[in-house]
């Protein structure tokens, strides 16, 4: 149930086809993200017309409301949000170590304050592991420390150091769940971490490789203040030593340019919550940069939102509808263009896709970026 076929190569560009408990994805492919078992203000029938093939859902979130208890009770994570397809689950780490001054951080886990309640909470590795498993995704994260962006090289070398051994534990608890179970029904996923060094990365890869073998790799720990140069050498230093058997997720990247940048250095999937929150905001993503659907110039405006998209929002709806709703600050609005962005993001994955079969993406994906760029200046 848990296995990658590499489809198809361009460069360091790739295709493939990953078989999931429940369903297929073929790569590369855009996660919407469900914090809270819902992608913000849509349905899953919204989603699913999308052409999303698997969602991400937050474990630190669905803990703290309303608790794993809850949503095992109910039947787990697909029958909680009525999403039917594959779904994957974070550990809550990104999370945790962003509450900076309301967490406390030692070799056991983590003890933070929970910014629902003020209650008291801890999260060990074991424990990230079990609520996942009681969520019930697919995929589940393992519990890493995650460090800022400009992090310096101590604080960089300690998380990395840190998540590898929480990944040992991590692995030990997720094989203890699964060993009750008359057949495996979720895998475990590392996530590479190492700030912005090189040696700390690699060393970070070749630590994981060393507990075993695995169905999918995570690299975390980027865009989270680095610049896209940095990003971009990371991932370049990291491929040649990455199995290419096995998909690659870039956590929390998915800005249209940075999804084709990242499949350009060989990843496979990406997650990123900037397309319905730029959508409840009122920007959308087109072809030739952002615009903002609150503009003065889309008043009365008789053209689509975007010209060449496939999507319910810019096949049924004009622009100047679009503006109007957000003008009289109706919820409709930030449906329409939270959709827009989703399909826009998948849409760009599929043609991704297609030009890696063809052979033409090195080509296709410069000219795609070109005019992004230039017409978002």
């Amino acid at each position: 149930m848990f296995q990658f076929q590499l489809d198809a190569t361009c460069g360091t560009a790739r295709a493939g086809s990953l078989t999931l408990p429940h369903g297929a994805v073929r790569t590369p492919a855009f996660m919407p993200v469900g914090t809270h078992g819902v992608v913000r203000g849509l349905h899953p029938a919204d989603v699913r017309r999308t052409g999303a093939q698997i969602v991400l859902a937050n474990t630190y979130h669905l803990h703290l409301r309303p608790g794993e208890g809850v949503v095992e009770s109910m039947g787990g994570l697909h029958a909680f949000s009525g999403w039917s397809g594959p779904m994957l689950t974070d550990s809550g780490g990104f999370q945790v170590f962003s509450l900076e001054g309301l967490r406390t951080i030692t070799e056991e886990g983590v003890v933070f304050t929970s910014h629902v309640d003020g209650s008291l909470r801890t999260l060990t590795p074991e424990r990230a592991t079990e609520i996942q498993a009681m969520l019930g995704a697919d995929i589940a994260m393992a519990f890493d420390h995650v460090v800022p962006g400009q992090a310096p090289y101590q604080l960089a070398c300690e998380g990395m150091e840190r998540t590898l051994r929480w990944l040992h534990r991590c692995r030990a608890e997720h094989e203890r769940i699964q060993a009750g179970a008359s057949a495996p029904t979720q895998a475990l996923w590392p996530i590479i971490q190492g700030g912005t060094f090189e040696d700390l990365r690699r060393r970070s890869l070749e630590g994981i490789l060393q507990q075993g073998a695995w169905t999918g790799i995570a690299i975390g720990g980027l865009s989270v203040g680095e610049s896209k140069a940095v990003m971009h050498r990371i991932l370049e230093d990291l491929e040649p030593d990455m199995s290419p058997s096995i998909p690659r997720y870039l956590m929390g990247v998915g800005f249209p340019p940075d999804l084709l940048e990242g499949v350009a250095r060989g990843v496979d999937l990406f997650d990123c919550v900037a397309a319905t929150r730029n959508g409840r905001h009122g920007t959308a993503w087109l072809p030739t940069g952002r615009v903002n659907v609150r503009s003065a110039a889309f008043k009365g405006s008789r053209a689509a939102l975007d010209g060449e998209c496939d999507c319910e929002t810019c096949t049924t709806f004009p622009r100047g509808y679009l503006r109007h709703l957000f003008m009289v600050e109706d919820m409709l609005g930030l449906r329409l263009v939270s959709i827009h962005n989703i399909r826009f993001l998948i849409r760009l994955a599929e043609q991704a896709r297609e030009r890696i079969f063809d052979g033409t993406f090195d080509h296709w994906h410069r000219g795609w970026l070109d005019r992004y760029h230039r017409g978002h200046k």
